[in-house]
């Protein structure tokens, strides 16, 4: 009967030691996680440009900020569509700093609605962040057919 409350006892003392050790390497990544770069956006994420004519070019800026410790490094950023460019910071964005994504949707041969994501992967947690243009495009007249 000793014996087995000795074990009990020590697998007690085990399971209390381990629980302790998870808790303190949950608290580390929480710690380390809270300094990584955070793309915190100034403004809306999504940019409704009306009602516009085809052919019409719609330029937008999104304006964000690293909130992060440590600096945000943007790796890529990817459209839905070939008539969306980004252009964005090549540096780093240091913590606190402000910063800024333009994006410029090119309407040729686009008409009625139009929703186009542009994808921003940076060294943040998420790793992504979806930017939206959207709006209607109405058609270009077609030229009369001579007689």
């Amino acid at each position: 009967m000793k014996k087995a409350s000795t074990f009990v006892f020590l697998v007690g003392i085990a399971l209390v030691l381990v629980n302790c050790t998870d808790g303190e390497k949950k608290n580390e990544a929480k710690v380390a996680t809270s300094k990584l770069p955070t793309l915190t956006m100034l403004d809306s994420a999504t940019y409704d440009f009306g009602t516009i004519n085809e052919g019409d070019v719609v330029e937008h800026t999104f304006n964000f900020r690293n909130d992060g410790v440590y600096p945000l490094i943007i790796n890529n950023i990817t459209s839905s569509c070939g008539c969306t460019t980004p252009e964005w910071p090549k540096d780093a964005v240091a913590s606190k700093t402000v910063s800024s994504i333009k994006v410029r949707f090119d309407t040729k041969h686009k008409t009625g609605p139009q929703a186009k994501t542009i994808t921003v992967y940076a060294n943040t947690e998420p790793s992504n962040h979806d930017l939206q243009l959207k709006g209607m495009v109405t058609a270009a007249p077609k030229p009369e057919a001579t007689k």
